[in-house]
C-alpha cells in the first residue's frame, strides 16, 4: 500500500507530476487535511468567540455579524477563481500562496486594535481560504490516480474538514475562556507557518503541461466572484431582512445576472476560467447538484445542535465542544470505513444507504425538547446521522472529482466546494426561518426552542431525502482492483 501510494500520477492529459522526494505523497496529504482543516475550522471557531469580540473591541451588532459575513462572503465568492488558479500556476504553488495569505490575516486579526481591522482581516482569511481550499483537495486527485489509493485520501480529507468544523465550539471556547479571543485567531499563524516549511522543502509541483501558455480568464473570474458573492450575501441577508425585502432582493438580482453573464463569456471565450463542458461529466455534475442541496441538510449538524446545547440544556461552551468529540469521533471512523466498504457495495448503493442514516438521524434528532440529556437526546440520533453523514460527504468528494482531465483538477475542486457553502448558506437562511416559525407557533422558552430546533431537523432530514431523488444520475463506477 505504502508504495502504491508513493508514485505520483502521471496523467493522462499531459499533466506532469515532479518526482516523489521523501515521500511526498504522505507530505501531500498532511498538508491538504491541516489547509481544509484550519478552512473549516474558522468558520464556526468565531462563532463562540463572538460575545468576547464584541466587549473586546466595543463592536456593535451589524460588525459582529460582518465579522462572520466578511469570512464566509469571500470565501464563497473567491472558491471557483482559487480552484481555477491552481490549474494553470501549480497546485504547490497555490496551496502555498493561499495558505501565506490566510495565515498573514489570521496574524492581522489577532492582533486587530478597531473592528475594521477585525473584519478586514476576516475578508483575506476568506480569500486566502478560497484559494487554499480547492488545491488541498486538487494535491490529492492529481497525487493519487483514480481508485482505492484516491478514495483512501479523500476520506482522511473529508474526515479531518469535518473535524475541523466540529472542533470549533471546543477550540473556540478553550481559547476565548483560558487565553483570549484573539487566539482563535492567532493559533493559525504556528500551524501555517509549519505547514507552509513542510510544503516549500517535501511537496512535488504538479500543473499541466498546456498551463503555461494559458492565461486567467480576468472577464469570467470577475463575473463570477461578483455573482457568486452576491449571492451568498443575499442569502445571508434574509435571515434578518426577509425574502422579499429590497436588500435580499438586489443582491440575489446582482448575483443571479453576473452568474448569467458569467456563463455567456465562457461559451465565447478562448480560454475559459471554466470550460464548460465539465457538466457535462456526470459524476461532476449530478455530484454538485445533490451536494448543493444535502449541504443545506448538513448544516444542521453543528449549528442547531450548538445551540440546543447552550440555549435549552444550558451546557457552556466548552461543554458543548466535548459533547459534539463522539459525533466528530463517527464521522472520521465513517469516513474511513468509507473505502472498505466501497469494495462490497457498489458506489450508488452506498450512497443511498448513507443517505438513509442520514436522514434517520435528523429526523430522530428532531423529537428533542426542553428535558433532553446527552445520553437520551444527543448521543443515539448523533451516532446515525453523523455515521451517515461521513460516508455521504466522502463519496460525493470522490465523485465530484472523478472522471476529469488532470488539467481541470482544481476547477473540479474549486466547483464542489463552491456548492458545498452555497448549500450551506441557503440552508441556514431556511432552516433558521423554519426553527423561528415553529418557536413562535410554541411560545418562548426553552420548550419553544427545543420545539424550533427540532423542526429544523426534521426538514433536514427530508432536505437529504430530496437529495437522493438525483443518485441515480450518477454514473455507475468502474470496476476497480483492490488496493494493495
Amino acid at each position: 500500500m505504502m508504495q502504491s501510494m508513493s508514485q505520483l500520477l502521471s496523467g493522462k492529459d499531459g499533466a506532469q507530476e515532479a518526482p516523489s522526494r521523501g515521500g511526498s505523497t504522505w507530505v501531500a496529504v498532511l498538508a491538504a487535511c491541516v489547509g481544509q482543516f484550519v478552512v473549516v475550522l474558522d468558520v464556526s471557531v468565531i462563532n463562540v468567540a463572538l460575545p468576547s469580540i464584541r466587549s473586546g473591541l466595543d463592536i456593535g451588532e451589524t460588525g459582529l455579524q460582518w465579522v462572520v459575513n466578511a469570512y464566509v462572503i469571500a470565501f464563497a465568492g473567491f472558491l471557483l477563481l482559487g480552484g481555477r488558479a491552481s490549474d494553470l500556476f501549480g497546485r504547490k504553488a497555490v496551496f502555498v500562496f493561499g495558505l501565506g495569505v490566510f495565515t498573514a490575516a489570521s496574524l492581522l486579526g489577532g492582533l486587530a486594535q478597531a473592528p475594521w481591522m477585525l473584519i478586514v482581516a476576516r475578508a483575506l482569511q476568506g480569500i486566502g481560504a478560497a484559494v487554499l481550499s480547492p488545491a488541498t483537495l486538487a494535491i490529492l486527485t492529481t497525487t493519487f490516480p483514480e481508485g482505492p489509493a484516491r478514495i483512501k485520501a479523500v476520506a482522511i480529507w473529508t474526515a479531518v474538514g469535518t473535524g475541523g468544523g466540529a472542533a470549533g465550539g471546543l477550540i473556540g471556547g478553550l481559547l476565548t475562556d483560558y487565553l483570549s479571543w484573539r487566539w482563535v485567531l492567532l493559533i493559525n499563524v504556528p500551524l501555517g507557518l509549519v505547514v507552509i516549511v513542510a510544503t516549500v522543502a517535501w511537496l512535488a509541483e504538479s500543473r499541466s503541461d498546456q498551463a503555461h501558455r494559458r492565461r486567467l480568464d480576468l472577464p469570467g473570474a470577475v463575473l463570477v466572484t461578483l455573482g457568486v458573492g452576491s449571492l451568498a450575501y443575499g442569502i445571508s441577508q434574509s435571515e434578518g431582512h426577509g425574502w422579499g425585502s429590497p436588500r435580499t432582493l438586489t443582491f440575489l438580482i446582482v448575483g443571479v445576472v453576473a452568474l448569467l453573464a458569467f456563463v455567456a463569456v465562457e461559451q465565447r471565450t478562448r480560454e475559459p476560467l471554466m470550460p464548460l463542458g465539465v457538466f457535462r461529466v456526470r459524476s461532476v455534475s449530478a455530484a454538485n447538484a445533490i451536494t448543493i442541496v444535502s449541504g443545506m441538510g448538513f448544516y444542521a449538524m453543528w449549528y442547531f445542535l450548538s445551540l440546543y446545547m447552550q440555549n435549552v440544556l444550558k451546557y457552556s461552551a466548552v461543554q458543548t465542544g466535548l459533547a459534539l468529540l463522539p459525533h466528530t469521533a463517527t464521522i472520521i471512523l465513517s469516513a474511513q470505513f468509507a473505502p472498505r466498504l466501497m469494495r462490497w457495495i457498489k458506489g450508488r448503493t452506498l450512497l443511498v444507504i448513507a443517505g438513509l442514516l442520514t436522514a434517520a438521524g435528523f429526523i430522530w434528532q428532531g423529537n428533542m425538547d426542553a428535558d433532553g440529556s446527552f445520553l437520551a437526546t444527543l448521543l443515539g440520533p448523533g451516532i446515525v446521522f453523523s455515521f451517515g453523514a461521513g460516508l455521504m460527504m466522502t463519496l460525493l468528494a470522490v465523485s465530484a472529482t472523478t472522471g476529469v482531465e488532470l488539467s481541470e483538477s482544481g476547477l473540479v475542486a474549486g466547483l464542489a466546494n463552491t456548492s458545498r457553502t452555497m448549500g450551506g448558506a441557503l440552508g441556514l437562511s431556511v432552516l433558521a426561518s423554519v426553527a423561528a416559525r415553529r418557536t413562535a407557533d410554541v411560545g418562548p422558552g426553552a420548550e419553544g426552542l427545543a420545539s424550533g430546533y427540532g423542526r429544523a431537523f426534521v426538514v433536514s432530514g427530508a432536505i437529504i431525502l430530496v437529495s437522493m431523488l438525483m443518485i441515480p444520475f450518477l454514473p455507475k463506477p468502474q470496476p476497480q482492483t483492490p488496493a494493495e
